[in-house]
């Protein structure tokens, strides 16, 4: 399938926005940790979600999933098995987790396909070896029928650590939390991630029947424990997906109001638009974003882990800086490999630079490798229709964007990676006025 855009059309109306795609999927592994029913509300029915659904069910677990009511009932009343297919290699990030959810539920070995999602760069997998390590664990990565896999086990059980990480893994941070809840003693996270997801998910495993504390420092403090309960939980609004339809609306010229957007996830975020002059009122149930005049560049930006601005924020926010008076820098410090999206902007008029000094307030991990991991943009400049593949989640959406600023017709292929992460996007979309469709992909 093929997504045909011909964009010059202010995006306006409402949109709802889903759940979140970054805590719906931890959730769900995190249901594996107990034999206890899990009920979730707002489930969005995305890509991300079914993978993850298909390997839990291939663990043991009992899925109902009524996906109009965004409802879905999980339960494990015993693993089927403590072997993750080789079918799940590099369709997510997901299976890695499995390990830390795993160890404090099976005394069998635990094998896990290598991890994979988008090719933004190598994953810090040693980050989560290394915390699993310290609470007992037994990793090792061997070949297995011409494919990696890791093989884990915690034949003594987990006990209680310290666990300092080199740097706020969201990953790391996660799975060392889903380890530290069946772990004998206590477990403190030092230089933890705390992005908004996270702490969803901590307000999940407390209602599963952890105790587990965010501290002061980025530490998090886990009392394990074997007693669990039946939880109902409601997944928190996807920021990623209420980010996008704002720089949409704003970058068309239009007016969007994005219901169940959260102003205390997104401040950063808000913080860099006001910067550039794009409008925004927040009500009691959402956000309106707003084309208020022309955009003013000259903007600085760095991503970086929660409370900073979101990586995942940053390619779709560049082509809004293509539409900025001015030159504007992008510093990239969480992925060294996240610019490959724009060689299909610049084809499509945008200036942008590239380069692999940190063009940054200050230098991070990438300061001495030979990555571009700082662009600088100069704008305003029109964009031109062109047929693209997309390459990853967000990039995706960021030729979506540039589709929808071009009156000429784009057309993009490599739709899998979007419905990754947005929910019906092209109806959403046609919703708020665009003229787009999606078509079988033509083959001479």
């Amino acid at each position: 399938m093929t997504l045909i855009i011909r964009g010059g059309t202010p995006l306006s109306g409402e949109v709802q926005v889903a759940g979140a795609k970054n805590a719906t999927t931890k959730l769900l592994v995190a249901s594996l940790l107990s034999d206890k029913r899990c009920t979730l509300y707002n489930v969005p029915n995305i890509g991300d979600v079914e993978i993850t659904v298909a390997l839990c069910k291939e663990m043991g677990a009992e899925v109902t999933w009524d996906k109009k009511e965004k409802t879905l009932s999980i339960i494990t009343p015993e693993l089927k098995t403590s072997y993750i297919s080789q079918r799940f290699s590099g369709a997510n990030r997901i299976p890695i987790l499995m390990i830390g959810a795993l160890l404090g539920r099976t005394e069998e070995d635990i094998i896990v396909p290598t991890a994979g999602g988008c090719k933004l760069g190598p994953r810090a997998i040693d980050f989560h070896i290394d915390a699993l390590q310290k609470l007992g664990a037994t990793i090792e990565l061997r070949e297995m029928k011409k494919e990696a896999a890791y093989f884990a086990h915690a034949h003594n059980g987990l006990k209680g650590a310290v666990i300092n990480l080199p740097y706020p893994s969201v990953g790391a941070t996660e799975n060392s939390i889903l380890a530290a809840v069946s772990a004998k003693g206590t477990t403190i996270i030092k230089n933890a991630a705390v992005e908004p997801e996270i702490v969803d998910l901590i307000l999940f495993l407390q209602k599963l029947g952890a105790n587990i504390s965010i501290e002061t420092d980025r530490t998090i403090v886990i009392h394990g424990t074997k007693k669990f309960y039946e939880v109902e939980h409601t997944v928190m609004p996807d920021r990623n997906e209420a980010a996008s339809f704002a720089m949409a609306a704003i970058s068309t010229k239009g007016r969007v109001f994005v219901r169940g957007a959260q102003h205390r996830d997104m401040m950063c975020f808000l913080n860099k638009i006001r910067e550039l002059g794009g409008g925004f009122h927040i009500k009691h149930d959402g956000i309106e974003f707003f084309y208020d005049g022309a955009l003013q560049g000259g903007c600085h930006l760095e991503t970086d882990v929660h409370p900073g601005f979101l990586t995942d924020w940053q390619p779709p926010f560049v082509v809004l800086l293509t539409q900025a008076s001015g030159v504007s820098v992008v510093h990239e410090t969480v992925y060294e490999n996240r610019f490959g999206y724009t060689t299909a902007l610049k084809e499509m008029g945008a200036q942008i630079a590239l380069y692999k000094q940190c063009l940054g307030g200050k230098n991070c991990r990438f300061s001495t490798n030979a990555h571009y991991h700082s662009i600088a943009i100069s704008g305003p400049t029109p964009l031109s229709g062109k047929t693209i593949s997309i390459p990853d989640l967000r990039a995706g959406f960021a030729y979506v964007m540039a589709a929808l600023i071009s009156p000429e017709e784009s057309t993009l292929s490599g739709l899998h990676f979007i419905d990754r992460g947005y929910e019906d996007l092209t109806t959403k979309l046609e919703q708020l006025g665009a003229t787009i469709c999606r078509a079988k992909e033509s083959h001479v």
